[in-house]
């Protein structure tokens, strides 16, 4: 009997992405008021760069939260057996987003504020429960012959369904307020409006049981990995190393190109503030198109060809992308732009590979394991490192404006490498 994703199967897919969506927004919409948020939580006598350093280093600790969530959020299930472990996400996640809407300033509390925002970012990592892998996983086990790659690469898609999100409610707060007022409060208003939608995650999660997908992946056991176990076999250390490499890739190309750049674009390119949002959102689209595309062309082409093609294309894109930026060309660093963003769809590359190398049946929690900790590496110094390599770039005497595009390079030549090898050496 041929596989198919049935009309169930599909409500559950669809459901658990919009959950992922709305969580993702909640999740990234802080790196949106990076600007503001810099201003009202460090002194004023500060430099800017150390402030906005200081800002995308609490925004990273999110990312290195998220591998503990699992284990803080089983103590407190142990501890408060009446919390559902849906309820309990929701919780957190409600909380988290809320207290970012009313935290005082510094200006009020002084350094204990930082405190405090650093302490909700990491509550957030927590929150967040919605892990991609187990959606690959179960469209890989689903997905008709021959459309895999496509099925798998629509998940990511729900990735930037949060970002669209969240350029619009940044878009709609830049239109109805001036700048003094977004500087003032109104940068709050996007965390009040994601503590609505955790509401909404709840009324989701309890009328049209978003957890279904996982309790139908898990229907087989799944043994308990840990890092001790990274080493019993070689086989399995190979292709967890792979994994963690292709998801470095993941994660840094969704931080760069839908979340820090177009932050440097009103800097930059001298453009206001919605006009830069317009940009991002049609960036994103095209990012979507770019993933579903690398997905089919997995499917029809094979997958090493589509590798090759795409990492080739994004690096290229992004050489001219950055040269053209940095150099103050407008429509020429735009329209480089989409096409960087085009070619991002390699993204989609690390789940197709991922589920090809690994068993969706036996092995969920390796592909967990090894996805959530490059997440977390990669998501906690991808911040950093590329502000800083930003601000060397547009420094007035000998700007090195190459770094980011350094570090792209290396991603994608890597993910194009290790696609080779593991699909050689490793696939069954």
């Amino acid at each position: 009997m041929p596989k198919t994703l049935t009309k169930s199967d599909l409500k559950s897919l669809s459901l658990y992405s919009l959950g992922g969506a709305l969580e993702f927004y909640n999740f990234i919409i802080f790196i949106f008021f990076a600007n503001y948020i810099s201003t009202s939580f460090f002194p004023s006598e500060l430099d800017d760069f150390w402030k906005l350093l200081g800002t995308y280093t609490i925004f990273a600790t999110g990312y290195l939260a998220k591998p503990f969530a699992k284990s803080i959020k089983n103590y407190f299930k142990t501890q408060f057996y009446y919390i559902k472990a849906q309820n309990l996400n929701i919780i957190l996640i409600m909380l988290s987003t809320f207290s970012l809407a009313f935290i005082p300033t510094f200006e009020s509390i002084g350094y204990f504020s930082l405190v405090i925002l650093l302490f909700i970012r990491i509550l957030q990592g927590l929150a967040i429960s919605k892990e991609f892998t187990h959606a690959w996983s179960f469209v890989k086990r689903h997905s008709p012959d021959g459309k895999d790659g496509f099925c798998v690469s629509s998940v990511n898609v729900s990735m930037m369904a949060g970002v669209i999100f969240a350029c619009l409610v940044t878009l709609a707060i830049h239109q109805y307020f001036v700048l003094e007022e977004i500087y003032a409060y109104a940068w709050r208003s996007p965390f009040i409006v994601g503590g609505f939608l955790s509401m909404l995650l709840l009324y989701f999660g309890k009328t049209l049981k978003q957890n279904f997908i996982i309790q139908k992946i898990q229907h087989n056991h799944q043994e308990n990995f840990t890092f001790k176990d990274l080493f019993k076999s070689k086989k399995d250390f190979s292709k967890i190393v792979a994994t963690m490499l292709l998801s470095w890739m993941l994660t840094a190309c969704v931080i760069i190109l839908t979340l820090l750049m177009p932050n440097f674009i009103p800097e930059v390119l001298i453009l206001e503030k919605i006009d830069a949002l317009l940009i991002q959102i049609i960036a994103l689209v095209i990012l979507s198109c770019g993933t579903l595309l690398a997905g089919i062309w997995v499917d029809k082409f094979g997958f090493l060809i589509t590798a090759f093609i795409f990492a080739i294309g994004f690096s290229f894109s992004c050489f001219l992308y950055f040269y053209f930026f940095y150099a103050q060309i407008l429509h020429l660093s735009i329209y480089c732009y989409f096409i960087a963003c085009f070619f991002g769809g390699i993204n989609a590359l690390a789940p197709i590979l991922i589920c090809k190398i690994f068993n969706p049946d036996k092995d969920l929690t390796k592909i967990t394991f090894s996805y959530n900790i490059a997440y977390a590496i990669a998501g906690f110094f991808t911040p950093q490192l590329v502000f800083i390599l930003h601000s060397l770039a547009v420094k007035p005497d000998e700007p090195f404006i190459y770094g980011i595009f350094t570090y792209t390079l290396i991603l994608s030549l890597m993910s194009l490498l290790i696609a080779i090898f593991t699909y050689k050496k490793l696939r069954l």
